[in-house]
This record gives structure tokens, C-alpha cells and sequence, in this order.
């Protein structure tokens, strides 16, 4: 089957009484040319090189085909017992495929996912950003490089700089560990069932100027931006009143001074 054909992929799942869930985002990518602009971003021509590749929510298989064909070796996590089970046979049971059926983040939640260098994956559309976040969250589950399609105001979240309105959370927590770059958008078109609203291809790679922080300075970080945020009309001043002296609000500070005030909190 031809997994950028529309025709085809509606066919295979009309034949075999398949319906894509929208509670677990299934948005299967039918166009070749955004296709090869994520393997383009995330392995390029020589995916042997890049090794070992973790894709969450493979669906029909599009990106898996893709990298096995560009030579790298994949473990793909499938919630969907259908199309988990489907999955390696529809590909000719590659020996460099591995597929495992279950909630990708249970399995980043119990160090499952730990170690791979690379995640290449079209993120389900309702836990995308929760499982980013938690492979970020966890210093040794971090990959060097996470190329994902997400929806384009996910990607801008994660990629915006301080003083922007889509400055928020999971834009902060990214940047303490990525450099974040948006590489393409993608049309609802490219997409069946069409979505709503467009997506974006997003490039996540490791810095690594923070691997050194210690635990307590990471998790101070963490609880003073999750606060900030959710008060995010507030001045700094008026949420941490008595312990921070600031007009600024949470989206006008750059990491750089969130990781100041961390540091100056913890030492206090």
C-alpha cells in the first residue's frame, strides 16, 4: 500500500473496518512532500548514521517506512492494539522495526524510553505536547535530536523567545535543554481525516550548556515557571510577593534569568 496515497490508506481502512479515534489524534499523513521534508529535517539522506530511532504513534506506518528506507532501525510505540499489531507485517516484518503496543507515556514514565539519541515522530494531537514534555523532564530519557509534527501553535509555543505572546510553559522548559526551530508548516490537506488546523514541523536538538544543573536548581526552575505561568497576567512581583521584587511577567524573562532566579533561590 502506498501510504501517501489518500486513496489507497482510505481504502485499506475501509476494508478492514477501521475508523481513525479522534480521542487519540489519529491524523494519518497522506502528502510525500512534507513527508520527506521530516526525514529531510530529522535523518537526511544517511539515516544509518543517526542509528536508533524512537517513534511515538507510527499509525499506518508513513514516517516507519520512511526511516527504515533511509537505514535506520525503529522502535515505534503504538497505543492502538489494531494498528500495532498491523504495523510491522504490512511492512514485510523489517528486521530493524521494532514495534511495542501500550501509552507511550507510560512507557517514558517508567525509563522504557531511555537512551535513544533520536525521536522522529507525527505526534497524536491531544498528548503531543504531554509527551514531549515528559521525555524533557527527564534528563536521561532527553534525546540529542526530536524532529515531530505537531499543530503549528505547539510548535510556535515551544520555539517562541521571551517577550512573545505565545512565550509560555512548555516554550521555557524546552529551551532549558533545546535550541528549537519550526522547519516547515504543514496543511490540514496533507492530513486524513483532515484536521482542523494546520501543523508544523518542529526541530528540537540539544545544547547540552545546562547538563551540568543540579537536580534541586532543575526542579526550582521548574516549580517557579509552572507558577509564573499559570498567573501569567500577574507581574512576578505580585505572584512571589516578598521573595521576588519584579514589574516583568513570566513570558518577558528569559531562561537565562528564570536559571539566575533558580539559582539565587536555592541558595538562599
Amino acid at each position: 500500500m502506498n501510504l501517501t496515497s489518500p486513496s489507497q490508506v482510505k481504502e485499506w481502512c475501509l476494508a478492514h473496518g477501521f475508523h481513525p479515534n479522534k480521542v487519540l489524534g489519529q491524523n494519518f499523513l497522506i502528502d510525500k512532500n512534507a513527508l520527506d521534508a521530516i526525514l529531510d529535517a530529522a535523518v537526511g539522506a544517511a539515516g544509518a548514521s543517526v542509528g536508533h530511532v524512537l517513534e511515538i504513534g507510527p499509525g499506518l506506518g508513513v514516517l516507519t517506512e520512511g526511516l527504515l528506507a533511509r537505514g535506520c532501525s525503529v522502535t515505534a510505540i503504538e497505543k492502538d492494539p489494531i494498528l500495532a499489531d498491523r504495523l510491522a507485517e504490512a511492512l514485510g516484518n523489517p528486521a530493524l522495526l521494532s514495534v511495542i503496543k501500550g501509552d507511550a507515556l507510560d512507557f517514558i514514565k517508567s525509563g522504557s524510553c531511555d537512551g535513544f539519541k533520536c525521536l522522529v515522530s507525527n505526534l497524536p494531537y491531544q498528548a503531543g505536547t504531554r509527551i514531549l514534555l515528559e521525555l524533557i523532564r527527564r534528563p536521561q530519557a532527553m534525546p540529542e535530536t526530536m524532529t515531530v509534527l505537531v499543530q503549528t501553535e505547539v510548535a510556535e509555543r515551544l520555539a517562541a523567545g521571551p517577550g512573545g505572546k505565545t512565550r509560555g510553559l512548555a516554550g521555557v522548559w524546552a529551551q532549558l535543554d533545546y535550541d528549537v526551530s519550526c522547519i516547515r508548516k504543514v496543511a490540514p490537506t496533507c492530513f486524513w481525516p483532515r484536521p482542523e488546523i494546520g501543523s508544523t514541523v518542529v526541530k528540537l536538538v540539544r545544547h547540552h550548556m545546562n547538563d551540568a544543573l543540579p537536580v534541586a536548581v532543575r526542579e526550582t526552575f521548574a516549580r517557579l515557571t509552572k507558577q509564573a505561568f499559570e498567573h501569567r497576567r500577574k507581574q512576578l512581583g505580585a505572584i512571589f510577593k516578598g521573595v521576588i521584587e519584579s514589574t516583568a511577567r513570566a513570558e518577558e524573562l528569559s531562561n537565562k534569568e528564570w536559571l539566575e532566579l533558580s539559582i539565587a533561590l536555592g541558595e538562599a
